[in-house]
């Protein structure tokens, strides 16, 4: 590891900072609430399977809004179902922000909140340690894999808490996307932390397989409008390389040498596309869905 360099994780305000300007940057968002609306529907068509309420937990929710999208989903497709959401999520502002998202949602009018403050390998340890083992209908981990430290133990253990029919979503990085890329050519030299970043599609797949398990994948296409960080000294494109190498100020600590192979990188059609002057970083997703079925 570099010696100026630390984890943008170590720095909470820079990376609230820069994670903002991805997600205004980036089509992420507007990719999965469009897989939610067209796909979900059918994903979720036999979770009931005669219940009269559905429990769901979220894990790692952030401020809520994807999983106020699939609650609303939900909703939809089985009008009058009383709804249980467990909320895990260890940040006490997205948790606030949350409430306050959901306070103004439409069409989640059935749902029960129920709040966890607590990260998801604290949870799943509090379910062992009282042995309350509560089945769910449907589980979802969206873009939240990368935040544990047992990937496997965590997706085995969650797989174990569906219920019959139940279904478990995943969303990771795809094992093409240019994140990924970047991580296997420049892991070692970023700073290190607590988040799995070189996790991607594969790894999961491989997990499941080992597993034995019954899943489908879908891809989903997204990027990030990277631009702005070719512009010295420009504040938004020095933000978004902060998230891009997950590293705190990585412009201003990087070694000259560093900065100038992830910048060629970033140029590169191996990483991004280049469309009508703007230069947009490879950041494709793959969606999981995993049933809660005898192994085949």
């Amino acid at each position: 590891m570099e010696s100026a360099m630390k984890s943008l994780m170590s720095d909470h305000n820079r990376y609230k900072e820069s994670f903002c300007m991805y997600i205004d940057r980036s089509t992420e968002h507007q990719c999965i609430q469009q897989f939610i609306v067209t796909k979900l529907p059918d994903i979720i068509s036999s979770i009931p399977n005669g219940k009269t309420t559905i429990d769901v937990l979220s894990l790692g929710s952030g401020t809520g809004e994807m999983d106020l999208h699939i609650l609303s989903k939900l909703q939809d497709k089985y009008p009058g179902h009383p709804i249980n959401n467990y909320v895990v999520e260890p940040s006490k502002e997205q948790i606030l922000m949350y409430k306050e998202n959901a306070s103004k949602a439409l069409n989640i009018d059935n749902v029960t909140f129920t709040w966890h403050q607590k990260t998801t390998s604290e949870i799943e340890q509090e379910i062992k340690e009282k042995n309350k083992f509560k089945k769910y209908d449907f589980i979802h981990m969206i873009q939240m894999l990368y935040y544990v430290k047992d990937v496997p133990a965590t997706i085995e253990f969650f797989h174990s808490c569906l219920a019959p029919e139940g279904k478990l979503l995943i969303i990771v990085l795809s094992r093409n996307s240019g994140w990924n890329t970047l991580y296997r050519n420049h892991g070692s030299r970023v700073p290190a932390n607590e988040m799995c970043l070189g996790l991607c599609s594969e790894d999961v797949t491989n997990i499941l397989d080992s597993m034995s398990v019954k899943y489908e994948t879908y891809d989903l296409p997204t990027d990030l409008d990277i631009t702005e960080c070719f512009t010295e000294g420009n504040i938004n494109g020095e933000l978004l390389l902060d998230m891009v190498t997950e590293t705190c100020c990585f412009s201003k600590t990087a070694p000259p040498d560093l900065k100038e192979l992830i910048m060629e990188d970033l140029k590169s059609p191996e990483f991004s596309v280049k469309k009508d002057g703007k230069i947009f970083f490879n950041t494709d997703l793959k969606v999981l869905v995993i049933e809660n079925k005898q192994p085949y």
